[in-house]
């Protein structure tokens, strides 16, 4: 009997992948990113909320200076904090939108990104075509690899959007957002990247269960490995 998928991804051969993967090449790590972490750092729902909550303090003050009756005061605050509610529990379903449809996937050969919340996009970066990764990371663990590719590597930032380094629109730099634990992708990451620099693809990753104060782990912002 034929399985009908019911979800988008649910007829993937390989979770995140869209085709089975060739004989030699195995996966090395696989994560996603956390919704929480999407929405604060992200889309920056505190700074949204900060915002909404200044509106409504203005509308107060101004209410009040002009002598407003305090029903009229309150029913504008009230809709401003409804219209703050909606557009924060917008923001949190896309994140939790983000989290669900994606998966980044690290082989022996290659990142591949399943992403796209509306339109689901597959993209697929042979090492060769990685010319450096930068981590950065969070006090609970969480962060970001960043990765920038080679020259004549064309991007587009609104179909990598919000998987990206911010504030880079003509050469954009795709990256691993909000993922818990960066240190084992980091691990796992420059295990395969310093292998394909070697010729050596088929080298072994290196474990990511050792203790953190024994992992080799660049500071926070440092290059992973040095651009060719």
């Amino acid at each position: 009997m034929t399985k009908i998928p019911v979800f988008e991804h649910d007829d993937e051969p390989v979770p995140g992948l869209p085709t089975r993967l060739p004989e030699g090449e195995f996966i090395v790590w696989q994560g996603r990113p956390v919704a929480q972490q999407i929405a604060s750092r992200v889309l920056k729902t505190r700074w949204v909320a900060g915002y909404f909550a200044v509106l409504a303090a203005w509308i107060a003050a101004a209410g009040i200076h002009d002598a407003r009756p305090f029903a009229g005061i309150l029913f504008s605050v009230a809709a401003m904090a409804i219209l703050a509610a909606v557009a924060l529990a917008l923001l949190e379903l896309f994140a939790w939108g983000v989290q669900k449809t994606t998966l980044y996937t690290i082989t022996n050969r290659r990142l591949v990104m399943r992403i796209g919340v509306a339109l689901s996009v597959t993209l697929n970066l042979p090492f060769r075509q990685i010319a450096s990764a930068d981590m950065s990371r969070n006090r609970d663990g969480s962060g970001d690899i960043v990765l920038s590719v080679k020259e004549g590597q064309r991007l587009s930032w609104f179909v990598l959007w919000p998987h990206l380094r911010p504030w880079r629109f003509s050469q954009p730099e795709p990256a691993l957002r909000c993922i818990p634990n960066v240190e084992a992708a980091a691990d796992a990451l420059k295990a395969q990247l310093v292998a394909a620099q070697s010729g050596d693809a088929m080298a072994p990753t290196i474990a990511v269960t050792r203790p953190a104060a024994e992992r080799d782990i660049p500071a926070a912002g440092a290059p992973l490995v040095p651009a060719e």
